[in-house]
């Protein structure tokens, strides 16, 4: 069969893979977001959906003080002895560290830490003994991918840290993973930056402390010379090999540009898949003549479905800010109810919950109904602090009016307005690929408030590493704002 590429669409980056009784578990970085680390079942590998999240308590996951793109960097899921694993990094806290379960469907456990630095850690299993690596430091300070054998119960260093492979050459060595595939021990890592510049390479090696020999051929995967073509920022991969075909393929980040010539990406990277072949010397590449395009082929006889609605129904989807005072939360699949503070979008906190924007062509609308003095409610196209546009209804001295308000760096201004009848109106957003645009449906008057350019809360734009996020959020002490008919659509 034909599947397309992304397989996982919108701000779903670093994946990465593992089987356990007869299915595949894949996960993603969360960064400063809540709850961490989205995890998603498949049976095929093509068609995934998300059953939840790793880090999904406070002490598990302290983001108090994560800038954006900050907090949980590049997991890795792993499945040994009937226990999976998940390792990452939380950078603000420069810990890394690990979390179990027996129950994919279950809780996991309070963090288990590694003493060895660096991010993007990963572990690989052998005859008993765990392995940890990471993109850091050894203990005799040189930089590259380095490698310890740890206590898998305590996290305890058994070995020293060694740097092992230092890479092809090329800047932001990161993402090492770790195989042993017909008697060699390979690594995969990304280079060049997660931008687009970015790659796959691998070494290999007969002894898993090396040495390790680089590719001739790398990187194995790129997209960093297609100019005019969608796809771009293709790396950070992880091996799987189809469990009743024998096939292999990596699943890696990319993202699509809003045009071929104009390099702009505001719904995040994204997850891809992409076959790999072996060569008779034991080499391989990935792709296309070692590019990922829109479409490839898989063995199998099922179909790519995908989901093209959401709601408050969804659970699994909506996400918070850091670490949310869920006192100002009510929610249900029938309404959301949201309780301000003096925290607005432009500061580190606010009453926030969203769900990410996966395609282009959407739309979103929500019933918004606000009370409180001096109070703002609505929705939100949010790329991060500096860089989100607002569809709101405001109160001021008991008369309320829906608003518009673009906030672009250091630009900030309210681009349109009109009174209301009352203190409730529907908020609708449409995009495509270029614009985001906005109306207020106020009983029976429908205003158009015009549009505004995705390219200006693209990554481009606001720089970062995540994407943009379909919010619902209060501002204000005296907020209260319930949402309803809330609905999320893509072509």
């Amino acid at each position: 069969m034909i599947y397309k590429n992304p397989i996982i669409k919108g701000f779903y980056p670093d994946p990465s893979v593992c089987c356990a009784n007869g299915r595949y578990y894949l996960v993603t970085s969360s960064f400063q977001y809540f709850p961490g680390v989205p995890l998603f079942e498949s049976d095929d590998l093509v068609n995934w959906k998300q059953i939840g999240h790793v880090l999904t308590r406070k002490s598990q996951l302290p983001l108090e003080y994560a800038h954006s793109s900050g907090g949980i960097f590049a997991p890795t899921i792993r499945y040994n002895d009937g226990t999976f694993f998940m390792v990452t990094t939380n950078t603000t806290t420069g810990k890394n560290f690990y979390v179990t379960t027996n129950d994919i469907y279950g809780q996991w456990s309070e963090p288990i830490f590694v003493e060895q630095d660096g991010i993007d850690p990963s572990l690989y299993f052998e005859d008993g003994h765990a392995y940890f690596m990471s993109n850091g430091t050894d203990d005799d300070g040189n930089g590259g991918i380095t490698q310890c054998e740890i206590d898998i119960k305590t996290g305890i260093k058994l070995s020293e840290s060694k740097t092992i492979w230092k890479g092809s050459g090329g800047r932001y060595l990161e993402s090492p993973h770790l195989y042993k595939i017909g008697g060699y021990y390979y690594i995969t890592a990304a280079e060049g930056g997660t931008e687009y510049g970015h790659m796959i390479t691998c070494a290999r090696s007969r002894n898993i402390w090396g040495e390790y020999e680089g590719y001739s051929q790398n990187p194995v995967l790129t997209n960093r010379n297609l100019g005019g073509y969608a796809i771009q920022g293709v790396g950070h991969g992880d091996l799987i090999q189809k469990q009743n075909t024998g096939e292999w393929f990596i699943v890696h980040l990319g993202f699509r540009q809003i045009d071929m010539w104009q390099p702009f990406h505001h719904l995040g990277r994204e997850t891809f898949l992409t076959p790999v072949k072996f060569n008779s010397d034991g080499w391989f590449t990935a792709g296309q003549n070692g590019t990922t395009v829109e479409e490839f082929e898989i063995q199998g006889d099922f179909i790519q479905t995908g989901k093209k609605s959401y709601s408050f129904a969804d659970t699994d989807e909506w996400i918070y800010l850091r670490n949310p005072d869920f006192s100002k939360y009510e929610t249900s699949g029938e309404k959301f109810v949201l309780y301000g503070t003096e925290n607005t979008l432009d500061t580190h906190t606010p009453t926030f919950t969203g769900i990410r924007h996966r395609d282009f062509e959407s739309t979103v609308s929500c019933d918004v109904h606000l009370s409180g003095a001096n109070s703002e409610a609505g929705l939100t196209v949010y790329m991060d602090e500096n860089h989100h546009y607002d569809l709101a209804i405001m109160e001021n001295s008991g008369k309320y009016q829906a608003v518009l308000r673009l906030n672009i760096g250091d630009a900030k201004y309210i681009r349109n307005s009109i009174e209301l009848k009352s203190s409730r109106a529907v908020l609708e957003i449409a995009s495509d690929n270029f614009v985001y645009c906005f109306k207020v449906r106020d009983g029976e008057n429908v205003y158009d408030f015009g549009s505004a350019q995705t390219r200006y809360v693209s990554t481009e734009v606001a720089c970062g590493f995540t994407g943009v996020i379909y919010g619902l959020y209060a501002a204000g002490k005296d907020c209260k704002a319930e949402f309803t008919d809330f609905s999320n659509n893509y072509v």
